[in-house]
């Protein structure tokens, strides 16, 4: 009977530690968002400019190259990703799905994340936004066909995974 208080507390203490508990959230550079409505995006799917000059540390060079415009049921998603110095400094959505105004609606909030995402991962290996998956794996497959023209290779090696359903 002398035992039952403290297994109580320590039931209760214990409870509350793990109902306290937040796990971490990875540490990400913050990026601005800038979307580019899908009645400007080019169909060409070339790369606009490329520089030959590279960074002797990096062994990558700089420039400018367009994705392939991948097609989903929403629409087609198609990206421009900028490369300095071996590092991808900007992503623009020039075709984000938008066959209806859900599908823009939807495509525009998930796209600052997923540039945000490809931006500190240096990767076009990105995990999908919930609720716009066809945008995220439209946007992944368009931006590593972006930075294969440029041939940019991610540190770790990784390359995009998502497929479009």
């Amino acid at each position: 009977m002398r035992r039952s208080p403290i297994v109580l507390a320590a039931t209760v203490a214990g409870t509350a530690g793990v109902l306290a508990f937040h796990p971490h959230a990875p540490a990400v550079q913050s990026a601005t968002a800038a979307t580019t409505s899908p009645s400007a995006a080019s169909a060409s799917a070339t790369t606009t400019s490329t520089s030959a000059s590279s960074s002797p540390s990096s062994g990558y060079g700089s420039g400018t190259a367009t994705g392939d415009a991948i097609d989903t049921q929403y629409g087609p998603v198609q990206v421009r990703v900028t490369v300095t110095d071996g590092k991808i400094t900007d992503i623009q959505g020039l075709a984000l799905t938008g066959n209806d105004p859900r599908s823009a609606q939807i495509s525009s909030s998930a796209e600052p994340t997923l540039k945000q995402e490809a931006l500190s991962r240096q990767s076009a290996d990105i995990d999908a936004v919930s609720g716009a998956t066809f945008t995220s794996a439209g946007y992944a497959q368009s931006l590593q066909s972006a930075l294969d023209k440029l041939g940019f290779k991610a540190a770790d090696g990784s390359r995009a995974t998502l497929q479009v359903p």
